[in-house]
């Protein structure tokens, strides 16, 4: 496929399209030019700066995105976001194995359809768009993750943490108050265990749950604690 088409689906134009054929070009591709240095004309540096960039932009979305987040739980869904498996998710979106340049044997054996080399694609793809838009690289780089960030993000299920940050924002309107989870209790096997949360606010009890883990079990107490409040039904 042409590369121009490409850059259309993607929404940007490239000025070196070189940094695009880099971004496009497997290691098994590079290989078999017979290169000295074929390790150069591959996407393997992309991929590690791409990492880097993506790990920025994912981050400072969160936290513009979920203001009342501890950063355990922005890290936890970082790497929801960018995990492997959606960041080929977002390759397939926009069709980026079919563009791909692979080695004679990676294309018999179906690379373009593996999702760690498409998820590598990806990374090596918003690297080229962060130097070739060189001063305007984090915008430019933005401008093309944050649409898929955006809806992977929408598109994941209830995160068992929103009650939590949603119990913490309607009481932090009346001050820094912070509610305290305390595990009351836990039942059954190792392998299937049953855990019993309440939520405090100072020495008041004001939300329990339960739960197959700690967290669904606080999840379960801040949800109650938000019908005691009449923030939820």
């Amino acid at each position: 496929m042409s590369s121009t088409t490409l850059q259309e689906r993607i929404g940007y134009r490239f000025h070196n399209e070189g940094l695009l054929e880099r971004a496009l070009t497997h290691s098994s591709y590079a290989n078999e030019t017979g290169e000295r240095n074929h390790h150069l004309c591959c996407n393997e540096r992309l991929e590690f700066l791409g990492d880097a960039v993506l790990q920025l932009l994912s981050g400072r979305y969160l936290y513009e995105r979920f203001p009342m987040l501890p950063e355990g739980e922005l890290s936890q869904k970082r790497s929801e976001l960018v995990c492997e498996d959606a960041l080929a998710l977002f390759a397939r979106e926009i069709g980026l194995g079919g563009y791909l340049l692979f080695g004679r044997g990676e294309a018999q054996s179906g690379g373009a359809e593996k999702s760690a080399i498409l998820a590598d694609a990806f990374e090596a793809l918003v690297a080229a768009i962060y130097l070739d838009a060189q001063e305007n690289g984090l915008r430019a780089a933005s401008d093309f993750v944050l649409p898929f960030l955006e809806k992977k993000l929408e598109q994941m299920p209830e995160n068992e943490l929103d009650c939590k940050t949603h119990l913490q924002m309607f009481l932090q309107r009346d001050g820094n108050v912070r509610p305290v989870y305390k595990v009351v209790g836990q039942d059954g096997p190792d392998h299937a265990k049953i855990f019993s949360v309440e939520a405090y606010l100072d020495s008041n009890c004001i939300g329990r749950g339960t739960g197959t883990s700690i967290r669904r079990a606080e999840q379960a107490a801040a949800e109650d604690a938000l019908r005691l409040f009449g923030v939820v039904n």
